[in-house]
């Protein structure tokens, strides 16, 4: 099967043969997993041509950042370049951000880029296709509250995150180092939003900042000067999880001092804190929102594909959007409808790493002339929330048939572990991941717990 795709030539006018073009928009779980496998499969080969974007130059697992914003977590040891993940795995990566989309001449549209000098990195560009996967992930929902935008930092990115984190050493260097006592709401942090990023990054917020007061910030009390607060609108955290998930793990949040407002929607965001829907007002020099997440802004531009009520686009069962059967989406802006569901495939980086693995198979199907590609089927494997050192908190599915099985402590910890495991060996092979482990786990061993820089 001729798995070329016929090109005419601009000097002789003559038909030359060039490799089938699939472009991967996005290097998030998903994407960059796509790529890598593609690559090994076809690219390297010469059998397609396998092109990654993305508006960023390095990758790290999105699950992780939290550990990001509160400082447990090396980004360097864990960042990934895109650039030699191509060249390592068969495929080219391209710098920049989609910004349009031309279905009838099969184009992609890459804004320009620019350096912090604002000169100009790459021009304004197309890039054809002969099947386009979009994997741009999910931004957070503001839901139009005020001051959002203005005064609190959301974690859809690494650079966000490490603002965070900055923003928090200066918080804690700026009170130790002032004349006077620390004032009200001078070290308090708001998390809004209760979700497994929220409940998270709580715990590990709680860890963190004790770390940072061990290391010379002796004149603060992290029990009495450090608050956090987690607001979620819900009546309970963890919505989206099992009850008895989200109890177990708001035992341990207050356990350690976390103090959870749930029922309680944000009306305001200021400088100086959050205000309540009740009207009550809470001082907090950090802010971070963490409400909810919908499609980015760019794919409602995206030459009429259909998009969802929360800006994801709508697929069928192939992944293949529903008004273009040469554009496939996975992961957070994909929006799924299992048959007999009336919720969509959740935004959760194992139905990303599920698509993904399924889109290897069709998408050389495809290209070998098949029409009748298999529908995708996720299976759910259950949940697992992070609370650092203080625990893990799951439930795992499918040992029996409609049971689940709850997990905690050790053995929910390395089940968790386990997750991120699974996306590098994806992308590295399980020697290479087993040898960066295990120099993670020595180094670990010199150096600080903690940023403190």
């Amino acid at each position: 099967m001729n798995l070329q795709v016929p090109a005419t030539s601009p000097d002789k006018g003559t038909v030359e043969k060039q490799p089938y073009r699939i472009v991967i928009v996005g290097g998030g779980a998903g994407g960059l997993e796509l790529a890598t496998q593609l690559g090994r499969k076809l690219g390297r080969s010469g059998k397609a041509e396998i092109t990654l974007v993305d508006r960023a130059r390095t990758h790290i697992w999105k699950p992780l950042l939290h550990e990001i914003a509160a400082g447990s977590m090396d980004t360097g040891r864990h960042e990934l370049s895109y650039q030699a993940q191509g060249h390592w795995h068969g495929f080219r990566y391209r710098y920049g951000e989609m910004i349009g989309l031309d279905r009838a001449n099969k184009r992609v549209h890459l804004a320009a880029t620019y350096d912090e000098d604002g000169r100009e990195i790459t021009p304004d560009r197309w890039f054809p296709y002969d099947t386009l996967v979009i994997a741009i992930g999910s931004v957070s929902h503001d839901f139009g509250t005020p001051g959002v935008l203005e005064h609190a930092i959301m974690l859809d990115t690494p650079e966000q995150a490490e603002r965070f984190n900055r923003r928090l050493l200066n918080a804690c260097v700026r009170a130790y180092a002032q004349p006077g006592p620390v004032r009200d709401g001078q070290l308090h942090v708001a998390i809004i939003g209760a979700g497994a990023t929220g409940s998270e990054l709580s715990a590990e917020l709680h860890h963190a900042a004790r770390g940072l007061i061990e290391f010379g910030l002796d004149k603060l009390d992290p029990e009495k000067d450090f608050k956090i607060t987690l607001i979620e609108a819900a009546p309970r955290i963890l919505p989206a999880l099992p009850e008895r998930l989200s109890q177990a793990t708001a035992d341990i949040l207050s356990g350690i001092g976390v103090d959870i407002r749930v029922g309680s929607p944000v009306t305001k965001v200021t400088a100086e804190g959050v205000t309540l829907a009740n009207g009550e007002f809470i001082p907090s020099e950090l802010v971070v929102w963490a409400a909810g997440v919908k499609g980015p802004n760019v794919l409602s531009k995206l030459d009429g594909l259909e998009v969802s009520r929360m800006n994801t686009l709508v697929v069928k069962p192939t992944l293949q959007t529903t008004r273009d059967d040469n554009i496939f989406v996975i992961g957070d802006a994909a929006y799924l409808l299992p048959d007999g569901e009336t919720a969509p495939i959740p935004p959760r980086a194992q139905a990303a790493h599920q698509e993904a693995s399924h889109l290897v198979k069709q998408i050389q199907r495809r290209m070998n002339g098949a029409t009748d590609l298999a529908p995708f089927k996720y299976r759910d494997f259950g949940s697992l929330v992070s609370l650092g050192k203080y625990s893990t908190v799951g439930n795992l599915m499918g040992f029996i048939e409609g049971k689940s099985l709850r997990i905690e402590g050790w053995f929910a910890k390395m089940m968790y572990r386990s997750l991120y495991k699974m996306h590098e060996v994806a992308l590295h092979g399980y020697i290479k991941v087993a040898l960066d482990t295990l120099s993670r786990i020595l180094t670990r061993r010199t150096e600080p717990q903690v940023k403190l820089h």
